[in-house]
């Protein structure tokens, strides 16, 4: 992980490639939030965390070259108070469905009461889902029944969980078995 810096050299700089952020893990694996990568270093370099996976970047100070760090573990187990209940959201529930569309699977930007409003629906998360705006518009206030439609999931409520409470809805890809894990990824396929 860490190496004594080389001589300066000329070439190209890895290091402006480096994305800024960083999924933190508990020492359960449990992700807890996301961190700029300069947090992650610190605690790299502090010994309170171990390096699980690295961006294809390296970061360099006087004396030391250090990987880009794209995932880190707490060596040390940290309690965190969780809700019980998560609350609905626009944003909470773009972010469970992944911002696609539960009729389509199209781009989701708005979302949608599966039993309307105006039919006694509750706005509750195993009502609502993301949806275009384009089903949205042709859904109106009529039941799936009617239309001929079925949804591509099961709408559910998500774990209550820091990372899902942090408003960081974009994840990047070598995150996702840490998060698919712990349940922070789109509810389950009918």
């Amino acid at each position: 992980m860490l190496t004594t810096a080389p001589p300066a050299t000329t070439g190209p700089d890895r290091a402006a490639s480096a994305p800024s952020r960083t999924l933190l893990l508990n020492a359960s694996y449990e992700p807890l939030c996301i961190v700029p990568v300069r947090r992650a270093v610190l605690l790299l370099l502090l010994d309170k965390a171990v390096l699980e996976e690295a961006w294809d970047a390296v970061m360099h100070s006087e004396h030391l070259v250090l990987e880009a760090p794209s995932v880190v573990r707490l060596h040390r187990y940290v309690r965190v108070p969780r809700r019980s209940r998560v609350p609905v959201t626009r944003r909470a529930v773009l972010d469970r469905d992944r911002e696609r569309c539960a009729y389509c699977a199209g781009r989701a930007d708005t979302i949608d009461h599966v039993v309307p409003r105006s039919r006694s629906g509750p706005h509750a998360w195993e009502n609502v889902v993301a949806a275009c705006r384009r089903c949205n518009h042709r859904k109106a206030d009529h039941l799936l029944s009617e239309l001929g439609w079925t949804l591509a999931f099961t709408p559910a409520q998500p774990r209550a969980t820091v990372l899902g409470a942090s408003g960081h809805h974009r994840h990047e890809a070598a995150w996702e078995p840490y998060l698919e894990w712990f349940g922070e990824g789109r509810a389950e396929v009918a």
